[in-house]
């Protein structure tokens, strides 16, 4: 039984994205940075799908703290033996002018978006390499590709996330293990809900495809990347619903 790792896995993407893996037969670890009550739903859930209370652990903490990833990651491997597909899914946004970011508020975006899955990817590495196979799908955005003014700080850390994907697949492609990324657009997830009817609206428009993608359809893309062919690596795949 293949074994996955999904941060930020609450709700949104990545709890749909679990749900998915849970119905193909993964073992599951996941992730939260606070929202344990949503996490315990969704372990029960999970439960209830494959009637397996030993398919998935879970854990509530700072996956930007290095320590925290090290234990988090160790526990996972220790409970099944290995992790085939991780998925660095875990993000915040911030939505306004950088001359109104604090220190703490920039250092917190940067660490849960982007240095977030520098780490888990160094822990889970060593289990993949030693498998000569594996699979790391980040969860990037559009915004790292063209840069969106009022998150500037949110565009640096998809943009570093999109070179962090393309220098590690050719580090790891050696050893069978794939690396690849969704620039996301516009999903109608809680991350949105900071935006108004009328910004919703505005948003609405501006995509050719004329709506926001639902997370199953996020969930459907990885699920494609997980099954292609291995010459599959290096790739910054864009789901924005023609928007660039």
């Amino acid at each position: 039984m293949k074994t996955a790792c999904i941060t930020g896995s609450s709700r949104g993407i990545g709890r749909e994205i679990a749900l998915r893996l849970a119905r193909g037969g993964y073992n599951l670890i996941l992730n939260t940075g606070h929202d344990e009550t949503s996490l315990i739903a969704l372990k029960e859930e999970i439960i209830g799908i494959t009637g397996n209370t030993d398919s998935v652990i879970i854990s509530v903490g700072d996956i930007g703290n290095p320590d925290y990833v090290q234990k988090f990651i160790s526990a996972g491997i220790k409970e099944f033996g290995g992790i085939d597909l991780l998925i660095n899914n875990a993000g915040i946004s911030y939505v306004g002018l950088i001359t109104d970011m604090t220190n703490e508020d920039i250092a917190k975006v940067i660490n849960t978006n982007l240095v977030s899955a520098i780490y888990t990817s160094r822990e889970t590495v060593p289990s993949m390499v030693h498998n000569k196979k594996g699979h790391i799908i980040n969860i990037s955005s559009m915004w790292g590709v063209v840069g969106s003014s009022c998150e500037a700080v949110y565009s640096a850390t998809k943009g570093g996330l999109n070179a962090f994907t393309k220098a590690l697949a050719k580090e790891l492609a050696p050893s069978g293990i794939q690396v690849n990324a969704i620039t996301l657009g516009v999903i109608d997830t809680d991350m949105n809900k900071c935006f108004n009817d009328e910004e919703r609206a505005q948003l609405t428009e501006e995509i050719p495809m004329g709506r926001m993608a639902r997370p199953s359809e996020v969930a459907d893309l990885v699920l494609n990347i997980i099954n292609s062919p291995t010459y599959l690596t290096g790739a910054i795949i864009d789901f924005d619903g023609g928007w660039i």
